[in-house]
């Protein structure tokens, strides 16, 4: 079984350690020092140091972490899609995630999935890679993981996600417990309070359809409904 520690860095970016009894992987990792001190509070092995994606916000620690010990850097060209990486008897699965931009990655502990900018709380990540096809078919692979997966997101943006889904679905009698759910020292959700908020995995309910037939909007195809979706701005 392994465990996730949570850790704030930059004006809202989040970053994470995956350990077990003595092994652990940083993923993200620009609170290097709050990372150094946890491992060496709790006697654990860094391993490995990877990245959600490449953009700079997320990869500040990385160069820190591998000069202070001796773990090693997991390229994007070395974690295809698939691959199992292991710390003591626990598994983390590389999911590629094209969408956000060209080298997105989640990792997946059987129980929990850091999704970077691909998927946050309550919304999902721009499409700077200009593949808004590619985005959609990731988000629908993410969406068919089981419901109790946690969502650990790469940046806090629970409450401007919710403005949106509040914006796009004012009768979501579900947003204001979504919103009771936010606690700045440990943010996720579990993918099934997603599917009751996030408006980019809620494409095939009868609200986001009516949604976008009253704004004359493409909506007969899942597909057309999540790009319908993705182009419409917020309030």
């Amino acid at each position: 079984m392994l465990s996730i520690e949570q850790y704030r860095f930059g004006e809202d970016n989040l970053g994470y350690l995956i350990y077990g009894k003595k092994r652990a992987m940083a993923v993200d990792g620009g609170a290097w020092e709050d990372i150094l001190e946890f491992i060496s509070r709790n006697d654990l092995v860094l391993d490995y140091v990877a990245n959600t994606h490449l953009h700079y916000d997320h990869t500040t620690g990385n160069d820190e972490l591998l000069k202070r010990t001796r773990a090693e850097y997991l390229e994007f060209d070395d974690l295809p899609d698939g691959r199992e990486i292991f710390l003591d008897a626990g598994k983390i699965i590389v999911i590629r995630t094209p969408g956000h931009s060209l080298e997105s990655l989640c990792f997946y502990t059987g129980s929990a999935m850091i999704t970077g900018d691909t998927l946050f709380n309550g919304t999902v990540g721009n499409c700077f890679s200009g593949d808004l096809k590619a985005f959609f078919l990731s988000i629908k692979r993410l969406m068919a993981f089981p419901p109790e997966t946690l969502i650990f997101a790469g940046h806090d943006y629970w409450m401007d996600s919710l403005a949106l889904a509040e914006y796009l679905e004012p009768e979501n009698p579900d947003i204001e417990g979504f919103r009771g759910l936010y606690d700045s020292d440990h943010l996720c959700s579990t993918l099934a309070e997603e599917f009751k908020v996030n408006p980019y995995l809620r494409f095939n309910t009868t609200p986001i359809i009516n949604l976008l037939k009253a704004r004359n909007l493409p909506h007969e195809t899942e597909w057309e409904r999540w790009e319908s979706l993705m182009s419409i701005d917020g309030p």
